[in-house]
């Protein structure tokens, strides 16, 4: 209970109920899996009385809101937010739009770029006393129908509706049990007669069963849902020896293909790949046959034909870009149309009527535009200097190229390319309002030298009159894990915060893709704790060059970058001045029994492999607590119906912290029993709460004015 002092919670400590376990002649204690079993009244109550201690410590905070309030000011400017644009072949478009005063988006249509925009679906009609929003819309090819996928509460697990465009007719059949928006998407058939989609038996997430035992369904419209046709899955195709874990999906990114891919979905972008005549499949016969397995390590596929286009990462961490033939597989020996670059990777491309356009970035943050067109590479200038760059097109039959550029200080914005005068043309949906309040800002990209020489990429935001003296508060953001690059873009909260004087950091750490396939290794299994020790070298480049000092540093992390966070925190617990983590894997030995956590195995490893266990308990933030250590100030945040990274691993840790750690710093912890794993997944005006308790919290703790409790508020 709060009675005036920010770290009373020290009193209310976690029941605990040790478990001891050997693994290979190591024994683990593990003092709290008792808090694991989130339906014990005595755990729930413990962790609702220690995010109810945390709301009133933040509400302490002077300025609490004032990203909230400042996000809400800035999106009212815009006017409205475009998301989610899909086009059809024949130019109908279909989008998210939010206005301002609203909390979530809601689905609009018009028949071409200036056609008159028609409102088609309010989430808030879906089912009354919920509040859902729509995570994904599939049009049909011909966009005479939409599916539209519906979730809650950040659970992600979805419900689909399918509209009849031109009546807006809701057909009474809704599908249940999917997850569109992170597994399969909804791949429409060519006659547009139905789709496909994943089916989960079982949804529930603190289940063992869940995520396991997936099946790929082919849903005609009007049949009961609940009838399904398995056309993809272990159970139906036990030849194809699909493990229980792995996520069977169909993939169809043209309408005219003469082939289906069916690809076993986990953590790795290489991924198991089976083929079916697209007739056979349709017709219910089962003879898929395999196209390639994760060694060849191919990625990003499109057909064409009987021709078949891939990212190569085989010899080339950096990917090339090459072409085979079903009817001559070489995968590992393709023809290579585009080579591996040695400072780019290539990172999109997309097959058109003129040629293929693809994209490259360097150190995850200069991107850069080609064509590849007759057999010649030509490069395409942008229209400004962008940090990323993401490509849209109606198919290989088209010649229609979008090309929407963004990055640290710049807004999104969409062109459209005309190959034929090499001209750009601005066709955004949604305003470009003006920041003149950002005009002050400076982004500076430099490499930090990491414990073994490695240079690491660091973007660094901040206003261009901060003095280097050592004491600008440093936000430092990072992830690390699975060969996901942190690439530039507008973020909004990122500028407000280099406006009050401090500097936002994004460390692009090692596990992530900005330098390739070879990055991403880098800190994978047993070489994972290069991430941390990344991050580590990161801060340190900005004491040495002034920016900062010890303890003026606030690091955040989400997800898979909980990891490198946290074991940041724990391994130098003397550097850092607050630790936020948002959903973060802290206890990483336990994380196969979490959630999706067993198609984790393939980025982390496996606790029954000898080798591999000894680097996951090296990632093991919760275990790498030690008792009588002074920690840094420590915000943990997390969602009770997280989908992916179960919230008893949060909690796990907040509990052990507050019995071991010796300083007299706050160790909050802050449960969404509203959200899930964060993200779009949860309206608007709750993320931009969640964001703003964040920032109020970092300012607090490295010492900003406007923020320290019982002091009166600089103006």
């Amino acid at each position: 209970m709060f009675v005036g002092n920010f770290y009373s919670q020290n009193t209310n400590l976690a029941p605990s109920v040790p478990v001891t376990e050997k693994y290979f002649g190591t024994q683990i204690v593990d003092e709290y899996r008792n808090l694991e079993d989130l339906e014990d009244p005595a755990v729930s109550n413990w962790m609702k009385s220690q995010t109810g201690y945390a709301d009133l410590v933040l509400d302490k905070i002077p300025n609490r809101k004032y990203y909230l309030e400042t996000r809400l000011k800035l999106d009212e400017r815009q006017g409205y937010s475009v998301s989610d644009l899909k086009i059809t072949g024949n130019d109908k478009y279909f989008y998210l739009k939010r206005n301002a005063e609203e909390k979530t988006s809601r689905l609009y249509f018009k028949s071409g770029l200036d056609g008159r925009e028609e409102l088609l679906y309010d989430p808030s009609d879906f089912k009354t006393g919920n509040n859902f929003i729509i995570n994904v819309i599939s049009p049909s090819w011909n966009g005479e129908r939409v599916a539209i996928s519906l979730t809650e509460k950040g659970k992600e697990l979805s419900e689909i509706i399918i509209m009849d465009v031109k009546t807006k007719y809701i057909h009474p059949e809704i599908i249940t049990n999917t997850n569109p928006a992170n597994i399969g998407g909804i791949k429409w058939l060519e006659d547009n007669s139905g789709f496909f989609y994943v089916y989960y038996p079982v949804i529930e997430n603190n289940s063992n069963q869940f995520g396991k035992n997936t099946q790929a369904i082919l849903y005609k419209i009007g049949e009961d849902p609940k009838k399904l046709n398995d056309v993809f899955s272990n159970i139906n195709n036990p030849d194809l020896k699909i493990g229980k874990e792995e996520l069977p999906v169909i993939s169809a990114v043209y309408s005219d293909e003469k082939y289906y891919l069916g690809m076993l979905v986990g953590a790795e972008n290489f991924r198991k790949t089976f083929i079916i005549d697209k007739k056979d499949l349709l017709n219910g016969k089962k003879n898929w046959k395999i196209l390639f397995d994760k060694d060849v390590k191919v990625y990003f596929v499109r057909l064409s034909g009987d021709d078949i286009y891939f990212l190569s990462g085989y010899d080339s961490p950096n990917f090339k870009l090459c072409k085979t033939n079903v009817n001559s597989l070489n995968f590992k020996k393709a023809e290579i149309l585009i080579p591996e670059k040695k400072d780019e990777v290539i990172t999109q491309y997309v097959l058109t009527k003129d040629g293929i356009y693809f994209t490259t970035s360097k150190n995850g943050v200069e991107a850069k535009l080609y064509l590849y067109k007759d057999g010649k590479e030509i490069p395409i200038l942008l229209p400004y200097v962008s940090g990323n760059i993401n490509l849209q097109s109606k198919g290989r039959n088209f010649s229609d190229i979008w090309v929407s550029c963004s990055g640290w200080a710049n807004e999104e914005q969409r062109f459209r390319y005309n190959l034929a005068n090499n001209t750009f043309k601005l066709e955004n949906l949604a305003p470009v309002a003006e920041y003149p309040e950002f005009k002050d800002i400076a982004i500076e990209e430099v490499v930090a030298k990491s414990h073994d020489g490695i240079e690491v990429p660091l973007s660094l935001i901040y206003n261009k009159n901060l003095k280097r003296d050592g004491k600008a508060p440093v936000l430092m953001d990072s992830y690390g894990a699975y060969g996901v690059s942190k690439n530039p873009f507008f973020a909004k909260s990122f500028l407000l915060w280099a406006n009050q004087g401090g500097v936002i950091a994004v460390a692009h750490v090692r596990g992530g893709g900005e330098k390739g396939e070879e990055w991403h290794l880098g800190a994978y299994k047993e070489t994972k704790a290069n991430s941390w020790k990344d991050l580590i070298a990161c801060a340190q480049y900005l004491i040495d060059k002034k920016f900062t000092s010890a303890k003026k540093i606030a690091i955040l992390g989400g997800s898979a970058g909980g990891i490198t966070t946290g074991r940041a925190m724990t391994e130098r617990p003397d550097l850092f001045g607050a630790v936020i983590i948002e959903a973060g894997v802290l206890n990483a030995l336990r994380s196969e029994k979490n959630g999706i956590g067993g198609t984790d195995v393939s980025e982390y490893g496996s606790v029954n492999n000898p080798k591999e266990f000894r680097g996951i308990l090296e990632m093991d933030a919760y275990l790498h607590i030690k008792k009588g250590v002074k920690y840094p100030a420590t915000l943990i945040c997390t969602g009770i119906n997280d989908p992916r990274i179960a919230p008893w691993q949060s909690t796990k840790f907040v509990a052990k912290l507050l019995a071991d750690n010796k300083s007299n710093k706050p160790v909050l912890l802050k449960i969404d029993y509203e959200g899930g794993h964060g993200g779009g997944a949860i309206p608007i005006k709750q993320r931009y709460s969640n964001l703003s308790d964040i920032f109020a919290f970092a300012f607090w703790q490295l010492g900003h004015p406007d923020y320290q409790p019982n002091k009166e508020i600089k103006k």
